[in-house]
């Protein structure tokens, strides 16, 4: 059992890597023989490479990426097969018990819902195909960019399941009612470039372009914006989902009236003044 266990760890260490350069950390599920289908070591590895990236002082930005050819072909098959003759219920290995590094965002707590609440920017890079849990985990990132080919679909009533994870909450804001329930009801493949026009991404790429466009932006926000903004506007920003305009409207007063007193709205106006780079300390 200890030397099961020990195989496990060791295969989620391996299942997702973690890069850091330059103010971003790169964080890369790592099973591209499956398209990185997810399975427990996917699922485990993700939650802890994050939170890894989180505490890191130096990290400003996140990106989620896929290896090979592919974002995230969903769950794993060989899984569901499995949970379809009543042979696995769940998880058979959880991200290890630690304090995560969460910001003030309330009710995303599941699956991979739990995005919004790392206190950082996470894009999604989706290189490649993205179906299924690999679909809802790109509608959960703050920023989606995708390479020309991408291929998108919900895959879920195709396989006798259901609106997982919240997606039926957070599809329709981005894409409306009734195109979300055609890609939903319908299971459908559909595009980057049509992904792009109804706002599920934020931009496509060119194949030869993708790469650096992204790590460009990612690293633009580490260098020149301030993190004590980032943190807070992303706090703001899905909380606000649950609020009136008047709840919002008081929030938003009381955290302005916050920043007038911190570091990093000292430095934007220096740096500003002083037409220099920012050097912004997150505080």
């Amino acid at each position: 059992m200890v030397a099961q266990r020990l195989n496990k760890e060791i295969n989620m260490n391996n299942a997702v890597l973690l890069e850091k350069k330059e103010g971003v950390a790169i964080v890369t599920l790592n099973r591209p023989d499956r398209l990185n289908a997810v399975n427990d070591e996917i699922r485990a590895g993700l939650k802890e490479k994050l939170d890894d990236a989180a505490k890191d002082d130096e990290v400003k930005v996140i990106i989620v990426t896929g290896a090979g050819r592919g974002f995230c072909a969903g769950a794993d098959m060989d899984g569901l097969a499995a949970t379809s003759q009543g042979e696995s219920q769940g998880s058979q290995l959880e991200a290890e018990e630690r304090n995560y590094e969460t910001n003030g965002v309330k009710g995303f707590d599941g699956g991979f819902s739990y995005f919004p609440t790392v206190p950082k920017p996470i894009i999604a890079a989706i290189n490649g195909p993205a179906a299924g849990v690999g679909f809802i985990m790109a509608l959960y990132a703050d920023i989606r960019f995708a390479k020309e080919g991408a291929v998108f679909s919900s895959a879920f009533s195709k396989r006798g399941l259901i609106a997982e994870w919240g997606v039926g909450w957070i599809l329709p804001r981005l894409v409306g009612i009734a195109r979300a329930n055609d890609i939903l009801f319908s299971s459908r493949k559909f595009t980057a470039d049509e992904a792009e026009q109804m706002g599920i991404v934020n931009r496509t790429f060119s194949e030869s372009d993708f790469d650096d466009a992204v790590f460009e932006y990612a690293k633009d926000l580490a260098k020149n914006v301030s993190p004590r903004s980032l943190r807070i506007m992303k706090e703001q920003i899905y909380n606000a989902q649950g609020e009136t305009i008047g709840e919002n409207l008081e929030s938003s007063m009381q955290a302005m009236l916050d920043s007038f007193g911190s570091e990093d709205f000292k430095e934007g106006v220096a740096h500003f003044v002083e037409k220099r780079e920012a050097k912004f300390t997150g505080n």
